[in-house]
């Protein structure tokens, strides 16, 4: 007798269910989504970069260039190198050290100190700025003391350091934290295990594991202590030729219906700006690399 055939199931009658892709939309939808990324790019990015370069060049490059020779705009230059050159490496120190703390060692309060670190990047750089009018002005007694001795914080270069150093200081440690947190300690118990001492581990061990992460921190702490408007306005006092940086002296020339000059300068800074991306997508790349290599190695 001819076997009998099982009745087909709901499993086995149900229709089969391709699953797509996330990228497998309608090539209409992908063409909008670009061109609406464009779009938006062109209009908050490439247009306001070309209206800055077009009005700084707008009677010529050699004006330009003479807009740029008074001595507010020389003096203005100078101490925006001069407060990158010192915010930055004190800013590389502090976050290489908070970052080898926090990764390296266990202790009571590791989150509120990461919190901390964090704190810049919640408080608006002007706030920032009168907390520091407040601790060194001339209406607290610190600052008065400070005064007195011969030591002007508030309204001269050492405020304007101090105000640069508070709102770039988390860049460095946040690039470093995530990074020596994956690599973990391993390397540096075998080194000192085999005799090195704790300077050497980190000369030899440490830092060369997290060169690019340093790198493309210090770059991002450059590109901001360069930039910075609000804070050190409040506790620059915006003498001419003395506490003003470029941001600064960009805002005085254009009040002051000096466009040439004023646009100039944004170029200037503009140009920086352009240099310090081509070098962090450089960055990019090593650091991509040290990150896999990383993955892998654990």
């Amino acid at each position: 007798m001819a076997e009998a055939t099982p009745a087909p199931t709901a499993q086995c009658t149900a229709p089969i269910v391709r699953h797509r892709a996330a990228t497998d939309e309608p090539i209409w939808v992908r063409r909008a989504l670009i061109g609406l990324v464009l779009l938006t790019l062109g209009f908050l990015l490439f247009a306001p970069l070309f209206a800055v370069f077009a009005e700084a060049l707008r009677q010529g490059l050699p004006a330009a260039v003479r807009s740029l020779d008074s001595p507010s705009g020389q003096a203005a230059i100078r101490l925006t190198l001069l407060v990158a050159v010192i915010s930055v490496p004190l800013n590389a120190v502090f976050g290489l050290a908070a970052a080898w703390a926090i990764a390296k060692f266990d202790f009571r309060g590791k989150a509120f100190l990461i919190t901390l670190i964090d704190l810049p990047f919640s408080i608006s750089p002007v706030v920032a700025g009168l907390c520091f009018v407040l601790l060194f002005g001339a209406h607290s007694a610190f600052g008065v003391w400070l005064v007195s001795q011969g030591h002007q914080i508030v309204f001269a270069v050492p405020g304007i350091v101090l105000a640069t150093m508070f709102v770039t200081f988390p860049f460095v440690a946040r690039e470093l934290i995530p990074l020596m947190v994956e690599q973990g300690r391993s390397e540096e118990e075998a080194a000192l295990t085999l005799g090195a001492s704790g300077w050497r581990t980190f000369l030899t061990v440490t830092l060369p594991n997290v060169k690019w992460a340093l790198l493309y921190g210090v770059l991002l702490c450059n590109a901001r202590a360069m930039g910075e408007f609000g804070a050190v306005a409040v506790v620059s006092g915006k003498i001419r030729g003395e506490t003003t940086t470029m941001p600064l002296m960009i805002e005085m020339f254009y009040n002051e219906y000096m466009a040439v000059a004023a646009f100039t300068m944004a170029a200037l800074l503009t140009l920086l700006a352009l240099v310090t991306l081509t070098l962090k997508s450089l960055l990019e790349v090593a650091y991509a690399d040290q990150l896999a290599a990383t993955h892998r190695h654990h």
